[in-house]
């Protein structure tokens, strides 16, 4: 009778394997442009911003200012992070407050 041993599991190949694939599945994940409420900025204007950069329709950009003004937050598009990040920094050039995230 031959008894064959195995080796304990290496924690660390476990680590690097999960890891990968937590990078893999983040790799697929678009990214998030939130603008959030300011006390500075007419909502007519959060509006007309909305329009002129993102291309929406009166009623989209006016649904989209409100949940900015009564939940504080929005997330005005998604994307590739290179476009996300270009998108935060016109609504920035725009007098907005925004920032980008991960879509969860």
């Amino acid at each position: 009778m031959q008894v064959v041993l195995s080796a304990p599991a290496d924690p660390e190949v476990d680590e690097r394997t999960e890891a990968e694939a937590d990078e893999a599945t983040l790799a697929d994940t678009p990214w998030q442009t939130i603008v959030w409420n300011d006390p500075v900025n007419l909502m007519s204007y959060v509006t007309y911003v909305f329009q002129k950069l993102f291309g929406y329709d009166k009623a989209k950009a006016t649904a989209l200012m409100l949940d900015v003004h009564h939940k504080g937050r929005a997330t005005v598009s998604s994307g590739s992070r290179e476009k996300v990040e270009g998108d935060v920094a016109r609504l920035h050039a725009a007098g907005l407050w925004a920032t980008m995230q991960r879509a969860s």
